[in-house]
Protein backbone atom coordinates (compact mmCIF):
# COMPACT_ATOMS: atom_id res chain seq x y z
CA UNK A 1 0.00 0.00 0.00
CA UNK A 2 2.91 2.30 0.82
CA UNK A 3 4.62 1.41 -2.19
CA UNK A 4 1.42 2.21 -4.70
CA UNK A 5 0.79 5.80 -2.33
CA UNK A 6 4.91 6.60 -3.36
CA UNK A 7 3.89 5.35 -7.01
CA UNK A 8 1.01 7.77 -7.24
CA UNK A 9 2.91 10.77 -5.63
CA UNK A 10 5.80 10.11 -7.83
CA UNK A 11 3.34 10.28 -10.78
CA UNK A 12 1.69 13.52 -10.15
CA UNK A 13 5.08 14.88 -9.51
CA UNK A 14 6.02 14.20 -13.15
CA UNK A 15 2.72 15.26 -14.22
CA UNK A 16 3.01 18.90 -12.85
CA UNK A 17 6.78 19.32 -14.25
CA UNK A 18 5.45 18.51 -17.36
CA UNK A 19 2.73 20.91 -17.64
CA UNK A 20 5.13 23.42 -16.18
CA UNK A 21 7.36 22.99 -19.46
CA UNK A 22 4.66 23.19 -21.38
CA UNK A 23 3.16 26.11 -20.36
CA UNK A 24 6.85 27.74 -20.21
CA UNK A 25 7.16 26.89 -23.68
CA UNK A 26 3.43 28.22 -24.67
CA UNK A 27 4.56 31.47 -23.21
CA UNK A 28 8.17 31.52 -25.09
CA UNK A 29 6.07 31.84 -28.15
CA UNK A 30 4.02 34.95 -27.78
CA UNK A 31 5.91 38.47 -26.88
CA UNK A 32 4.88 40.98 -24.11
CA UNK A 33 4.59 43.56 -26.91
CA UNK A 34 1.34 44.12 -28.43
CA UNK A 35 0.81 43.59 -32.15
CA UNK A 36 0.39 47.15 -32.85
CA UNK A 37 4.13 48.15 -31.68
CA UNK A 38 5.38 45.03 -33.60
CA UNK A 39 3.35 46.41 -36.95
CA UNK A 40 4.98 49.59 -36.04
CA UNK A 41 9.26 48.75 -36.13
CA UNK A 42 8.49 46.83 -39.58
CA UNK A 43 7.45 50.60 -40.68
CA UNK A 44 9.85 52.27 -42.84
CA UNK A 45 9.89 56.16 -43.80
CA UNK A 46 9.46 56.69 -47.46
CA UNK A 47 11.08 58.71 -50.22
CA UNK A 48 10.15 59.86 -53.72
CA UNK A 49 12.89 61.00 -55.82
CA UNK A 50 11.55 63.93 -58.36
CA UNK A 51 14.45 64.49 -61.12
CA UNK A 52 14.27 67.61 -62.19
CA UNK A 53 15.55 70.12 -64.74
CA UNK A 54 17.27 73.54 -63.61
CA UNK A 55 14.49 76.08 -64.94
CA UNK A 56 16.48 79.25 -64.23
CA UNK A 57 19.16 78.05 -66.58
CA UNK A 58 21.92 78.20 -63.95
CA UNK A 59 24.51 76.66 -66.62
CA UNK A 60 26.22 74.78 -64.63
CA UNK A 61 26.14 70.84 -66.10
CA UNK A 62 27.80 69.45 -68.65
CA UNK A 63 24.72 69.80 -71.20
CA UNK A 64 22.00 72.41 -70.43
CA UNK A 65 18.62 71.86 -71.36
CA UNK A 66 17.82 75.87 -72.64
CA UNK A 67 14.55 76.43 -70.77
CA UNK A 68 12.14 79.25 -72.09
CA UNK A 69 11.31 81.32 -69.63
CA UNK A 70 9.26 79.49 -66.37
CA UNK A 71 7.13 83.11 -65.30
CA UNK A 72 5.35 82.97 -68.43
CA UNK A 73 1.51 82.50 -68.28
CA UNK A 74 1.29 78.95 -70.06
CA UNK A 75 3.97 77.85 -68.03
CA UNK A 76 2.94 78.98 -64.75
CA UNK A 77 -0.43 77.09 -65.91
CA UNK A 78 1.77 73.86 -66.44
CA UNK A 79 3.92 74.29 -63.19
CA UNK A 80 0.54 74.43 -61.03
CA UNK A 81 -0.68 71.55 -62.59
CA UNK A 82 2.46 69.89 -61.96
CA UNK A 83 2.33 70.86 -58.18
CA UNK A 84 -1.11 69.73 -58.39
CA UNK A 85 -0.25 66.01 -59.15
CA UNK A 86 2.64 65.95 -56.39
CA UNK A 87 0.50 66.95 -53.87
CA UNK A 88 -1.17 63.74 -53.52
CA UNK A 89 2.24 61.95 -52.61
CA UNK A 90 1.17 64.17 -49.35
CA UNK A 91 5.24 64.91 -48.33
CA UNK A 92 5.90 65.61 -44.62
CA UNK A 93 9.28 66.87 -45.70
CA UNK A 94 10.61 68.49 -49.16
CA UNK A 95 14.42 68.66 -49.81
CA UNK A 96 16.42 69.99 -52.16
CA UNK A 97 19.65 70.20 -54.18
CA UNK A 98 21.05 72.34 -52.02
CA UNK A 99 23.84 72.41 -49.19
CA UNK A 100 22.55 72.34 -45.55
CA UNK A 101 25.01 74.90 -44.69
CA UNK A 102 23.38 77.43 -46.67
CA UNK A 103 19.69 76.22 -44.54
CA UNK A 104 19.27 79.60 -42.65
CA UNK A 105 18.94 81.32 -46.66
CA UNK A 106 17.09 78.55 -47.60
CA UNK A 107 14.33 79.33 -45.36
CA UNK A 108 14.42 82.80 -45.27
CA UNK A 109 12.96 82.82 -48.74
CA UNK A 110 10.89 80.15 -48.15
CA UNK A 111 9.21 82.23 -45.04
CA UNK A 112 9.51 85.67 -47.55
CA UNK A 113 7.42 83.67 -49.75
CA UNK A 114 4.68 82.43 -47.53
CA UNK A 115 4.99 86.14 -45.86
CA UNK A 116 4.54 87.81 -49.31
CA UNK A 117 7.67 89.74 -48.93
CA UNK A 118 9.72 88.06 -51.98
CA UNK A 119 8.51 86.89 -54.96
CA UNK A 120 8.90 83.16 -56.40
CA UNK A 121 12.17 83.16 -58.87
CA UNK A 122 12.47 81.15 -61.93
CA UNK A 123 14.61 78.04 -60.19
CA UNK A 124 12.47 74.37 -59.40
CA UNK A 125 13.01 74.84 -55.73
CA UNK A 126 10.68 78.00 -56.04
CA UNK A 127 8.44 77.13 -58.24
CA UNK A 128 7.97 73.23 -57.43
CA UNK A 129 9.27 72.88 -54.09
CA UNK A 130 8.44 76.42 -52.47
CA UNK A 131 4.86 76.19 -54.34
CA UNK A 132 4.50 72.17 -52.68
CA UNK A 133 5.52 73.17 -49.24
CA UNK A 134 3.23 76.02 -48.78
CA UNK A 135 0.06 74.16 -49.81
CA UNK A 136 0.91 71.21 -48.16
CA UNK A 137 1.57 73.17 -45.22
CA UNK A 138 5.19 72.77 -44.15
CA UNK A 139 7.05 75.03 -41.79
CA UNK A 140 10.23 74.83 -43.78
CA UNK A 141 12.90 72.76 -46.32
CA UNK A 142 15.48 71.36 -46.22
CA UNK A 143 18.24 71.23 -48.19
CA UNK A 144 20.63 67.86 -48.28
CA UNK A 145 23.17 68.24 -51.73
CA UNK A 146 27.03 68.49 -50.86
CA UNK A 147 28.94 70.18 -53.39
CA UNK A 148 32.93 69.04 -53.41
CA UNK A 149 34.76 72.06 -54.85
CA UNK A 150 37.29 72.96 -53.75
CA UNK A 151 37.91 74.54 -50.74
CA UNK A 152 35.16 72.78 -48.46
CA UNK A 153 36.27 69.26 -49.36
CA UNK A 154 39.22 67.82 -47.14
CA UNK A 155 39.88 65.13 -50.10
CA UNK A 156 41.10 67.96 -52.42
CA UNK A 157 43.17 70.10 -50.79
CA UNK A 158 45.01 73.56 -51.59
CA UNK A 159 47.56 72.80 -54.08
CA UNK A 160 45.81 69.50 -55.36
CA UNK A 161 46.65 68.60 -59.00
CA UNK A 162 43.03 69.23 -60.81
CA UNK A 163 44.41 67.25 -63.85
CA UNK A 164 43.87 63.99 -61.77
CA UNK A 165 40.30 64.31 -62.38
CA UNK A 166 40.39 66.69 -65.33
CA UNK A 167 38.98 63.79 -67.61
CA UNK A 168 37.39 66.06 -70.39
CA UNK A 169 40.58 67.39 -70.87
CA UNK A 170 42.34 64.56 -70.86
CA UNK A 171 40.27 62.65 -73.36
CA UNK A 172 40.24 65.66 -75.34
CA UNK A 173 44.21 65.92 -76.01
CA UNK A 174 44.61 62.03 -76.09
CA UNK A 175 41.87 60.89 -78.60
CA UNK A 176 39.19 59.63 -76.16
CA UNK A 177 36.87 61.99 -76.67
CA UNK A 178 34.50 58.63 -77.74
CA UNK A 179 34.04 57.76 -74.17
CA UNK A 180 32.44 61.13 -73.36
CA UNK A 181 28.78 61.42 -73.33
CA UNK A 182 27.14 62.52 -76.29
CA UNK A 183 25.20 65.72 -76.56
CA UNK A 184 21.26 65.44 -76.11
CA UNK A 185 19.20 66.09 -79.43
CA UNK A 186 18.50 69.56 -80.33
CA UNK A 187 20.39 72.42 -81.31
CA UNK A 188 24.00 73.05 -79.79
CA UNK A 189 24.87 76.53 -78.40
CA UNK A 190 27.95 78.03 -76.70
CA UNK A 191 27.56 81.05 -74.70
CA UNK A 192 30.21 83.71 -73.44
CA UNK A 193 31.43 81.44 -70.56
CA UNK A 194 31.63 77.96 -72.21
CA UNK A 195 28.57 76.64 -71.19
CA UNK A 196 26.71 74.63 -73.45
CA UNK A 197 22.94 74.91 -73.96
CA UNK A 198 20.73 72.49 -76.00
CA UNK A 199 17.92 73.88 -77.39
CA UNK A 200 15.18 71.31 -77.44
CA UNK A 201 13.57 70.94 -80.90
CA UNK A 202 9.83 70.74 -80.00
CA UNK A 203 7.68 72.23 -77.33
CA UNK A 204 7.13 70.42 -74.30
CA UNK A 205 4.27 70.93 -70.99
CA UNK A 206 6.49 71.05 -67.89
CA UNK A 207 4.69 67.66 -66.85
CA UNK A 208 5.63 66.15 -70.22
CA UNK A 209 8.81 66.97 -69.45
CA UNK A 210 9.37 65.34 -66.15
CA UNK A 211 7.98 62.63 -66.93
CA UNK A 212 10.30 62.27 -69.55
CA UNK A 213 13.14 62.79 -66.73
CA UNK A 214 11.92 59.80 -64.36
CA UNK A 215 11.61 57.27 -67.09
CA UNK A 216 14.00 54.64 -65.35
CA UNK A 217 15.20 53.85 -68.96
CA UNK A 218 16.20 57.65 -69.21
CA UNK A 219 17.84 57.17 -65.66
CA UNK A 220 19.62 54.17 -66.58
CA UNK A 221 21.02 55.36 -69.77
CA UNK A 222 22.52 58.40 -68.00
CA UNK A 223 23.95 56.60 -65.04
CA UNK A 224 25.92 53.85 -67.72
CA UNK A 225 27.54 57.79 -69.61
CA UNK A 226 29.25 58.09 -66.16
CA UNK A 227 30.43 54.88 -66.22
CA UNK A 228 32.21 55.50 -69.77
CA UNK A 229 33.57 58.15 -68.82
CA UNK A 230 35.45 56.36 -65.84
CA UNK A 231 37.14 54.81 -68.56
CA UNK A 232 38.62 57.73 -69.83
CA UNK A 233 42.68 57.09 -68.81
CA UNK A 234 45.73 55.57 -70.38
CA UNK A 235 48.49 53.55 -68.31
CA UNK A 236 48.26 54.40 -64.14
CA UNK A 237 46.02 57.28 -65.30
CA UNK A 238 42.82 57.46 -64.45
CA UNK A 239 40.88 60.83 -64.52
CA UNK A 240 37.92 59.69 -65.39
CA UNK A 241 37.48 56.72 -62.54
CA UNK A 242 39.07 59.24 -60.13
CA UNK A 243 36.40 61.64 -60.92
CA UNK A 244 33.60 59.06 -60.70
CA UNK A 245 34.50 57.84 -57.63
CA UNK A 246 35.89 60.76 -55.86
CA UNK A 247 33.17 63.92 -56.89
CA UNK A 248 30.39 61.78 -58.54
CA UNK A 249 30.12 59.08 -56.34
CA UNK A 250 31.18 61.03 -53.36
CA UNK A 251 28.96 63.54 -53.96
CA UNK A 252 25.71 61.53 -54.01
CA UNK A 253 26.81 59.09 -51.15
CA UNK A 254 26.80 62.33 -49.48
CA UNK A 255 23.20 63.40 -50.50
CA UNK A 256 22.05 59.91 -49.49
CA UNK A 257 23.62 60.16 -45.73
CA UNK A 258 22.28 63.95 -45.55
CA UNK A 259 18.51 62.25 -46.60
CA UNK A 260 19.03 60.11 -44.06
CA UNK A 261 19.73 63.32 -41.36
CA UNK A 262 16.59 64.48 -42.18
CA UNK A 263 14.81 61.50 -41.46
CA UNK A 264 13.30 61.71 -38.36
CA UNK A 265 10.48 58.84 -38.29
CA UNK A 266 9.02 55.87 -40.11
CA UNK A 267 5.83 58.14 -41.11
CA UNK A 268 8.32 60.28 -43.11
CA UNK A 269 7.49 60.76 -46.74
CA UNK A 270 10.38 62.76 -47.87
CA UNK A 271 10.50 64.59 -51.35
CA UNK A 272 13.84 65.15 -53.00
CA UNK A 273 13.88 67.44 -55.80
CA UNK A 274 16.90 66.95 -57.57
CA UNK A 275 18.60 67.54 -61.07
CA UNK A 276 17.64 64.38 -62.93
CA UNK A 277 21.51 63.23 -63.31
CA UNK A 278 21.57 62.75 -59.28
CA UNK A 279 18.14 60.04 -59.47
CA UNK A 280 19.93 56.78 -60.70
CA UNK A 281 23.12 56.74 -57.85
CA UNK A 282 20.89 57.75 -54.76
CA UNK A 283 17.88 55.88 -55.59
CA UNK A 284 20.11 52.65 -55.34
CA UNK A 285 21.81 53.74 -52.39
CA UNK A 286 18.34 54.68 -50.56
CA UNK A 287 17.32 50.87 -52.04
CA UNK A 288 20.29 49.31 -50.71
CA UNK A 289 19.96 50.91 -47.14
CA UNK A 290 16.89 48.73 -46.80
CA UNK A 291 15.71 51.58 -44.42
CA UNK A 292 12.92 53.35 -47.02
CA UNK A 293 10.20 52.45 -48.78
CA UNK A 294 11.03 54.48 -52.68
CA UNK A 295 8.09 55.55 -54.69
CA UNK A 296 8.34 56.56 -58.24
CA UNK A 297 7.21 60.21 -59.25
CA UNK A 298 5.25 58.56 -62.40
CA UNK A 299 2.72 57.32 -60.45
CA UNK A 300 1.42 60.62 -59.52
CA UNK A 301 2.66 62.67 -62.42
CA UNK A 302 0.61 59.89 -64.81
CA UNK A 303 -2.26 60.06 -63.03
CA UNK A 304 -5.37 59.30 -64.68
CA UNK A 305 -7.32 62.33 -63.32
CA UNK A 306 -5.01 65.17 -64.30
CA UNK A 307 -6.57 68.26 -65.47
CA UNK A 308 -6.16 71.17 -67.87
CA UNK A 309 -3.34 73.39 -66.50
CA UNK A 310 -5.23 76.19 -64.69
CA UNK A 311 -2.56 79.33 -63.62
CA UNK A 312 -3.33 79.63 -59.50
CA UNK A 313 -3.24 83.38 -59.07
CA UNK A 314 -2.79 82.75 -55.40
CA UNK A 315 1.05 81.34 -56.20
Amino acid sequence: MQRLFKCQLYFLMLLAAMLLMVGTATSDDHTDVPTQEVQQTSQKPTIMILGSAHLANPGADVYNIKMDDVLASKRQGEVSELVRLLKAYQATKIAFEQDPSQDTELNANYQGYLNGTRELGRSEIDQIGFRLAKQVGHPKVYGVDYWPWPDRNPFFPEGFDWGLIDYRKFAETHDQKHFLRPPPQGKITKDRNGATWIEPEQYKSIVDLYIQLNEPEGRFTDHQAYLQSARVGLGDQYPGANWVSHSWYDRNLKIYVNLTRITESVDDRILLIIGAGHVYLIQQFLEESGDYIIESPLEYLKADDAEEPVFEETD
